[in-house]
């Protein structure tokens, strides 16, 4: 886990560095509206979008307990989804897996690659992004190219996996490890985090 967690933090240093948060809009409705407009979409969910009312059940139905008194999660399944209590708008969505198979961590990888294409960065086979600007997906070249001239390209929402063991790597040993992946939007928790700031002073 040690290792993971500093092979992640080097590759998500230089992926900060070549992109930039910035706000899209002022008002985190406007904002929210933008990220849905991606269509990054998991189980029926999109990220920024209102939970319809069989989602709404089911939250109800299966809640998980959060610290913040202005969120409210639940569990469809494998599926974790956090939605802002005023608007039951969808703010992140993440899977995790313990003790998972290399097979296992392939199928979800394909699984992905089959609902975001291809990424934006893989790094040491064991770090994927998929990066959204408000008109789609950044592509690798793009981002080579930003990197190369040193320029930042501003990002609307990610979907980012990491995985303990390699992901694509084929091995004759059966060994396992922990893997998950997280959608969300910095520029939506940023501003939202914001507003609640600034509503309690």
């Amino acid at each position: 886990m040690q290792k993971k967690i500093r092979c992640c933090t080097s590759v998500f240093v230089l992926f900060l560095f070549f992109f930039s948060g910035g706000l899209y809009a002022n008002d985190l409705n406007d904002l929210f509206e933008q990220v849905e407009r991606l269509k990054l979409e998991r189980s029926g969910y999109v990220l920024g979008a209102v939970l319809n009312n069989g989602q709404m059940k089911i939250a109800a139905a299966n809640p998980v307990d959060i610290t913040s008194k202005d969120t409210f999660k639940f569990k469809d399944k494998n599926l974790y989804v956090v939605v802002q209590k005023t608007s039951n708008r969808v703010l992140v969505m993440y899977e995790q897996f313990k003790a998972a198979s290399q097979q296992e961590i392939q199928s979800l990888i394909g699984d992905l690659y089959m609902s975001f294409d291809d990424p934006t960065v893989l790094a040491h086979d064991k770090v994927i992004y998929w990066a959204y600007k408000e008109k789609g997906k950044i592509t690798s070249k793009e981002f080579d190219t930003a990197r190369q001239e040193k320029k930042k390209l501003t990002i609307l929402a990610t979907v980012k996996c990491i995985s303990d063991i390699n992901i694509m790597e084929k091995s004759e040993e059966p060994y396992k490890g922990d893997i998950y992946y997280i959608i969300s939007s910095d520029p939506i928790l940023k501003l939202f985090q914001d507003q609640l700031q600034s509503n309690r002073m």
